[in-house]
């Protein structure tokens, strides 16, 4: 037996309605959690130079994990925003996607490698990673809560004009 089922257009009118209505995101970060973010990003930046400028090393290792710091605060704002555009249907080409993933991770590694070959004691290498680390993490969170109130708010204006 062969059995279908129809629908009625008003019923394929209301599928229809329902597959153009765009979702909106209303769940906008909290100022608590924007605050501590940012706090998050310049304790770990701060305190990563404050250890450079306190450190007992040449003038070009200073600016070797100076550099590090930026390039890796860079890379990982911009796998961020990759990842976030290819979420909210915007086009991102595969080579950016893929050479941002891979400038995070050269930026982690060179870190890693220029620890593990540095002349210092493991406290001090530990200090390096850790505010390196909170630094990146707070970096994606500051990046990841500026575009969600800016989407939301977006999204917000335009369904009130509506």
């Amino acid at each position: 037996m062969n059995y279908q089922t129809t629908v009625s257009l008003k019923d394929e009118e209301k599928l229809k309605a329902k597959a153009k209505e765009k979702k909106v995101y209303n769940q906008k970060p909290t100022p608590a959690f924007i605050g501590a973010s940012w706090t998050a990003l310049f304790i770990g930046m701060i305190s990563y130079c404050i250890g450079l400028w306190n450190a007992d090393m040449m003038l070009n290792e200073k600016g070797y994990y100076f550099t590090i710091l930026l390039f890796g605060l860079f890379s990982v704002i911009s796998v961020q925003k990759a990842v976030r555009d290819k979420l909210e249907g915007i086009q991102v080409t595969e080579i950016y996607y893929s050479i941002s993933w891979f400038t995070s991770i050269a930026a982690i590694v060179l870190l890693i490698i220029g620890l593990w070959n540095a002349d210092l004691e493991l406290s001090e290498k530990g200090f390096y990673g850790m505010s390196f680390t909170l630094s990146l993490f707070s970096a994606i969170a500051v990046q990841k809560n500026t575009r969600d109130v800016v989407y939301i708010d977006k999204e917000m204006t335009s369904n009130t004009n509506d």
